[in-house]
């Protein structure tokens, strides 16, 4: 065998060595790009789910809850051709119960009140990455710009709503321990809170709605006879708890259309 062939071989040989390690990196990379993909897909439903069952009920409207389930079933759609060890066909039967379940207005939870500066920091948290989940569909084109501008805006109202919602929770308690100045008080910076979303009519309602109970509360200092609590709990705060999901005002709430 002469030199030639000799140095060909040792060629030969070192480029399908080179091959073969190319060849094992680009699978091993894949396999690492893979299980990335996985993992982002699974902590994406996770998070969908979190923020369902973590946002106050009254916060979450049908288009908002529709949305989010539309994003867990965008997910299972593209874990399933990965091949993953997940609950895929789980999840998506627990999306499509939740779905009918939102058909049939079973899925109706009461009220949760703001009532600590920590609580409304987690719940403005998680508006914030709604916003975000709302967002990413909408430049993904998987959701109608339309509707993704509007229940954007609304998610913006709603970071506000929280800290009003904070305020309301004091002046009732303020309110309940009769010290009317600091229920005032807290009722005005409810106020100040909702007016950094005056385009918003819900906005102007409630603010309304606050005004007309610090009149109120401004008797009682004068001198007159407060309302009896059952019929403050009938009036204000069933309104004020419930409003995004006031028929009237849903009609109202396509105000950037």
């Amino acid at each position: 065998m002469d030199t030639t062939t000799i140095v060909i071989f040792f060629a030969v040989i070192v480029l399908l060595s080179i091959a073969a390690i190319v060849f094992t990196q680009a699978r091993e990379r894949a396999k690492i790009d893979r299980a990335r993909r996985v993992k982002a897909l699974e902590d994406s439903y996770r998070l969908s789910r979190r923020l369902l069952e973590e946002l106050p009920p009254q916060y979450l409207t049908r288009d908002l809850k529709s949305i989010l389930l539309m994003r867990g079933e965008e997910v299972c759609r593209e874990l399933e051709p990965l091949k993953s060890n997940l609950p895929v066909s789980q999840w998506k039967a627990e999306i499509q119960t939740r779905r009918q379940q939102m058909e049939d207005g079973a899925d109706e939870r009461s009220p949760q009140r703001i009532e600590t500066p920590a609580r409304a920091n987690e719940v403005k948290g998680l508006l914030q990455t709604l916003f975000k989940v709302v967002e990413g569909m909408q430049k993904r084109n998987r959701l109608d710009s339309k509707l993704a501008r509007k229940n954007m805006k609304l998610i913006l109202f709603l970071i506000h709503k929280t800290q009003a919602d904070l305020h309301v929770s004091q002046a009732r308690e303020h309110t309940r321990e009769q010290q009317y100045r600091k229920a005032i008080h807290a009722y005005h910076l409810a106020s100040t809170e909702l007016g950094k979303a005056k385009d918003n009519p819900m906005a102007l309602k409630a603010v309304k709605s606050f005004r007309t109970r610090i009149k109120e509360l401004e008797s009682v200092l004068a001198g007159e006879s407060p309302k009896t609590e059952d019929e403050e709990k009938h009036r204000l705060n069933k309104e004020w708890d419930s409003f995004l999901h006031d028929e009237e005002w849903k009609k109202k709430a396509d105000y950037d259309e």
